[in-house]
């Protein structure tokens, strides 16, 4: 595909994004009526998709509107391209461009860094004089991060593991366990050192979060809301745990058996219906469902499809989430919060409102992170239980 092909599949994917289609389920299905299109081809589009998703906003002032091609011919601008000779009509390029395409610089604030205006208030209050600097980090690609998987070797280990498969990879600071991908991320999953178990997909900030548990050798440990296991493979790699796993939907869990075994890692699949007849618990994790505004940059739809409302249900499920696991508890138990969220409200406020209702609990750390430290924005915060109750 020409260059100027690729754009106007771009545009033709967005269109149907902007009609209601999720963008990987507009992706897939551009993808199998265009059997001509190489891998190389596919990245480019996909890259080109999400950008302007990310970029929503003030792409769409830039290009003229809030369409397929007002997103990509705003996209061009931004990164200062003459999108005149990509904008031909030949072949399969865009159509020339017209007066229709007259767009503008976008206005400073939300439309520039590209968040709803709803949640300004909230943004300005939780995130002060970096509120600018962490909405521009979330408008660009996430860096990407692998976690070194201690049981089947050494951080030094994986960094030659990979370099032999020419993937390149450098310590952060994050976690101990954590690499950053400096080049050739797309062969990853290809690699030894991702087939044997060595290095595992992780974010940074996420590996931090698990580094901030009281992960000892023996505990009875339960990851929550566990979704697809990332957060209890990490935790299966840090101590000798006796692990379960939970989520509300167990289809979120269907890869974990393979994922686990490919870890060397042992963990045991809990139904809803089992948690009450289950001991009582050294250590909870509840990773909990939430706005995501800390990942945008990865899931960027999210962005846009969040609305007050919306944000009210999780604030409710997330509080309710907390009154569910303390009792599985025992005394002198922890019970770890984390989102994957940038807000008070979900964050320090649901803790601050626990605490104020449930007598007997003390906070024994509490953490936010934001991409200005490299990672995903993420809160975590670890209760205990007093011993006598």
């Amino acid at each position: 595909m020409t260059p100027a092909a690729r754009l106007s599949a771009a545009m033709q994917i967005l269109d149907r994004y902007l009609a209601g289609s999720p963008a990987e389920q507009a992706l897939t299905n551009w993808g199998r009526g265009s059997r001509f299109a190489g891998s190389g081809d596919r990245n480019a589009v996909r890259d080109l998709v999400f950008d302007a998703i990310r970029c929503r906003r003030s792409y769409a002032a830039l290009g003229g509107g809030e369409t397929g091609r007002g997103l990509i011919l705003g996209g061009l601008r931004a990164a200062g391209v003459d999108p005149a000779p990509l904008f031909t009509g030949e072949g399969h390029a865009p159509a020339p461009l017209g007066p229709e395409d007259d767009g503008h610089s976008p206005e400073a604030g939300a439309e520039a860094l590209d968040y709803p205006d709803w949640l300004a208030p909230a943004l300005a209050a939780d995130l002060g004089a970096d509120l600018a600097a962490i909405m521009d980090l979330l408008r660009h690609r996430a860096p990407v991060f692998l976690r070194v998987n201690r049981n089947r070797g050494t951080r030094e280990a994986a960094i030659a593991a990979l370099a032999a498969d020419d993937i390149q990879t450098e310590p952060h600071p994050l976690a101990e366990t954590a690499l950053r991908v400096t080049a050739n991320a797309r062969r990853i999953q290809a690699s030894d050192a991702y087939t044997s178990g060595l290095v595992e997909l992780q974010d940074a900030a996420s590996q931090a979060v698990i580094a901030a548990l009281p992960l000892v050798d023996g505990l009875r440990v339960l990851d929550y809301c566990a979704g697809g296991g990332g957060k209890a493979l990490a935790m299966a790699a840090a101590a000798r745990l006796r692990l379960l796993a939970h989520d509300a939907d167990p289809r979120r869990m269907r890869d974990l058996p393979e994922r686990a075994r490919r870890a060397g890692a042992k963990i045991s699949l809990l139904e809803t219906a089992q948690l009450a007849g289950q001991p009582p618990f050294d250590l909870v994790l509840a990773d909990v469902p939430c706005s995501g505004s800390g990942s945008w940059r990865r899931a960027p739809e999210g962005k846009w499809l969040l609305t007050p409302e919306r944000l009210a249900d999780l604030c409710r499920l997330q509080a309710q989430i907390l009154r569910d696991v303390a009792p599985l508890l025992r005394p002198g138990g922890w019970l770890a919060y984390a989102t994957c969220s940038l807000l008070a409200q979900e964050n320090e406020a649901q803790i601050a409102a626990f605490l104020a209702a449930n007598p007997g609990w003390t906070r024994q750390s509490e953490r936010r992170l934001t991409p200005l430290e490299g990672g995903d924005g993420f809160f975590v915060a670890v209760l205990r239980r007093d011993s006598r109750r």
